[in-house]
């Protein structure tokens, strides 16, 4: 029972990351009429990082919760049977549930705010651009997680702006969504959420790619306790 409050926040924060991406969106090319020339393009991408801080702020104040399944599978990798059945079989799907109620909610009142993302290559190109997306931002969360930096607005800033590259270096292929719940969100406005393309390319390899980037990470990269023991190891061994 003490975990179900982490299942309304996820609800609740993924409701409100989805229309916070839309209302960017609608306040820069709507109401300000800016299109996608440069300017236009540098105040969204300034309004996307004041957005990731106060997402970030919002999961540290929750303490846990979060609107993208992929952040909570990569601390699954080490976690016990019964976390991973509750965040697979109910926290992810509240994130999912609160998406979809978000995007719909958004189209009804803003009907002119575009389709959400975009399979516009081949599935296989589609796949491999959202999991080197996804494997990259994990190589980056990780290394974030386990740096001596503890200073929440340098750690925030490089997060986000490694985010806002990699959504753009995506962006004219699949979307650059790395976030599987909106993605399925705004499939399942359109009506092609169960397409195979949707599947392989907004779960299957973003899921894939996160597990991967944690596990090659944690191979690589010895945890803070593995790497005391090392080292008391070989001090020991030089006396």
């Amino acid at each position: 029972m003490a975990s179900m409050p982490l299942v309304l926040l996820d609800f609740i924060l993924s409701f409100i990351w989805v229309w916070s991406g839309a209302l960017i969106k609608l306040f820069v090319y709507n109401i300000l009429g800016y299109g996608f020339e440069p300017k236009g393009e540098i105040l969204k991408a300034s309004l996307s990082i004041l957005r990731t801080f106060f997402f970030a702020w919002l999961v540290k104040i929750s303490r846990g919760g979060s609107y993208n399944p992929l952040a909570l599978l990569s601390g699954l990798v080490s976690g016990n049977l019964t976390g991973f059945l509750f965040t697979i079989g109910v926290r992810i799907p509240a994130q999912v549930f609160g998406s979809v109620v978000g995007v719909m909610y958004i189209i009804e009142t803003f009907p002119e705010i575009g389709h959400g993302p975009r399979l516009k290559v081949d599935i296989h190109r589609g796949a491999l651009t959202e999991g080197f997306l996804c494997f990259a931002i994990v190589i980056v969360s990780q290394g974030l997680a386990r740096s001596n930096t503890r200073s929440f607005f340098i750690r925030t800033w490089m997060s986000s702006c490694s985010k806002l590259t990699l959504h753009t270096l995506g962006s004219d292929l699949t979307g650059g969504c790395m976030n599987p719940a909106t993605a399925l969100a705004w499939a399942y406005a359109r009506g092609d959420h169960v397409s195979k393309e949707h599947i392989f390319v907004y779960w299957i390899a973003p899921i894939q790619a996160t597990l991967l980037g944690v596990w090659i990470f944690r191979l690589l990269v010895p945890s803070s306790q593995k790497f005391k023991e090392e080292k008391l190891r070989k001090n020991i061994k030089s006396d």
